[in-house]
């Protein structure tokens, strides 16, 4: 596990990379991974910036912005090692239909959202052939 199970020290990282980004300073290569999800969700800087021990429960209609990144973060780590086997052509081919490898990783945390959500749900390891075939029908 990338960032360990403590939320504060997974939103201290993210707060860290992106501050080390903004002064132009070297970054790990995981930080220059965070730093880029950062860049293009402007909608969350402030987030980044403010008070990290803030809650965003679905109950109050917020979206979790660290949440949000990290899913992207998964994404990316799924496509660059094709695990689950196929992702990275359906990725490609999502990308280049949409015109945008963002958008496609949107489309594609919705449904690593809803399988995530089955497993802890039926507390069972995530059904990779269930989440392949959701984004296959993208």
């Amino acid at each position: 596990m990338i960032f360990g199970q403590n939320r504060n020290e997974m939103r201290k990282m993210y707060a860290d990379a992106w501050q080390k980004h903004c002064d132009d300073l070297a970054l790990s290569p995981l930080e220059a991974q965070i730093a880029a999800v950062i860049a293009e969700h402007p909608e969350y800087h402030g987030a980044i910036t403010g008070d990290l021990d803030q809650d965003f429960g679905v109950e109050g209609g917020k979206t979790n912005p660290f949440l949000h990144m990290g899913m992207h973060l998964g994404i990316r780590e799924q496509v660059a090692t094709n695990r689950p086997d196929g992702i990275a052509t359906i990725f490609r081919n999502l990308a280049q239909k949409s015109g945008d490898a963002h958008r496609a990783e949107h489309a594609m945390i919705d449904c690593l959202a809803e399988t995530l959500w089955e497993a802890q749900k039926q507390n069972h390891p995530p059904d990779e052939a269930q989440y392949i075939e959701r984004l296959r029908r993208l």
